[in-house]
């Protein structure tokens, strides 16, 4: 999947001479739009700033972040998404892909929400008010929701039905809210949603950690279905969405699902399965008293199915590169030797432990509770 170090590939340019390896002369980037990118120093950010900065297709890449990033190729500009002054900075944009969200699972809520719907609302108005005629927001499949009678795939076009009980799911939810209200508040302004499935590459969040545990989690009774996206992929969808070869809302990730058996079986992990009271009921607990960062309504993803069709991207041309089974397997390369239970990062240590008393949530969460019990009684 990786190409060469652009330092070997310049070497190699310098000392053959043939006319296949002669450097390439300056592109011409004249036409094509301009597109800004905010949260372009981190995560998909700087990887689509990246990709845009090289494309022929693309006039000029406005940066935004706090920080500068390494793609010296954009035009940089420092300060945070929810200052007015962004607006400014967007003028001359034709396109704008907003990507500067917090989903830490670390971050306190409250400001995570705080930051993500502030900076969502101040980069729509201020594109409005420049004139940019498109915003591209990223949000996730996950605002489906995950429910044992969704269809299997759902369309595109599929009812919302998250609620907001998982991590940075209501974010997300308020987002696309704004992102439908945005054309009717300000004519001429078009908004773009995508909608990547769970996002592989360099990413951290619930989902992510599952496949850290020392047994992957099933739920009695339920239909675990798992698609993702990889980080490349997602890239390349915004893209087509900056070059506005798609819009309205679309889904993106890899063909097609793995079932649960399949996951275990390609990789190697073992099951361990509980009754739903007890893993939803554990789960909450663990989370209510401050001892893991994913709310109950995490599980719900684990639990039941999610999976959407692509076809609205398969219909412009787009197609992914990674297979399921790909992405599934640089998963597992990407967390190995990290430990995770019920959403908390384990040391070695605590993780052995952890492993050898068969870790799983409902086995902390019920010990926790016992050993506070027992404490109440002695005090009486």
């Amino acid at each position: 999947m990786s190409s060469p170090d652009p330092q070997v590939r310049a070497a190699r340019n310098l000392t053959d001479p043939s006319p296949e390896n002669k450097p390439e002369k300056k592109r011409s980037k004249n036409r094509g739009p301009v597109v800004a990118v905010t949260g372009a120093a981190t995560g998909i950010g700087e990887l689509l700033t990246a990709h845009l900065v090289a494309s022929d297709e693309i006039k000029q890449v406005i940066a935004i972040d706090e920080r500068r990033g390494q793609a010296s190729e954009a035009t940089w500009h420092i300060l945070d998404v929810r200052d007015p002054a962004i607006a400014e900075k967007l003028r001359g944009a034709d396109v704008v892909v907003h990507l500067a969200l917090d989903l830490d699972l670390e971050t306190d809520p409250a400001a995570r929400t705080a930051y993500n719907v502030r900076g969502t609302q101040t980069v729509l108005t201020a594109a409005a008010a420049v004139g940019v005629h498109r915003v591209v927001l990223c949000t996730s499949a996950m605002v489906y929701g995950a429910l044992p009678d969704n269809d299997i795939p759902l369309a595109e076009d599929a009812e919302l039905r998250a609620t907001a009980e998982a991590t940075g799911v209501g974010d997300l939810l308020e987002i696309e809210r704004l992102g439908r209200r945005a054309p009717r508040a300000h004519p001429g302004l078009n908004v773009t949603v995508v909608r990547p499935t769970v996002l592989v590459g360099g990413t951290d969040t619930a989902l992510t950690r599952y496949f850290e545990s020392p047994r992957l989690l099933v739920v009695a009774g339920s239909r675990p279905t798992w698609q993702f996206c990889h980080v490349d992929d997602l890239v390349s969808a915004l893209e087509y969405a900056a070059l506005e070869r798609i819009d309205g809302e679309f889904a993106v990730g890899c063909d097609g699902w793995l079932e649960q058996e399949e996951v275990e079986e390609l990789s190697g992990v073992r099951r361990m399965e509980l009754p739903s009271a007890v893993a939803l009921g554990a789960a909450a607990r663990l989370h209510r008293i401050g001892l893991t960062p994913s709310p109950a309504g995490d599980l719900a993803y684990t639990m039941h199915p999610w999976v959407v069709s692509v076809s609205r991207l398969h219909d412009v041309g787009w197609r992914p590169k990674w297979t399921n089974e790909e992405v599934l397997g640089a998963l597992l390369e990407e967390v190995e030797g990290r430990h995770t239970l019920a959403g908390r990062r384990l040391g070695r240590k605590d993780a052995t432990a952890a492993g050898a008393a068969g870790a799983t949530v409902a086995l902390l969460g019920t010990a926790a509770l016992v050993r506070r019990a027992r404490k109440a009684r002695r005090r009486i």
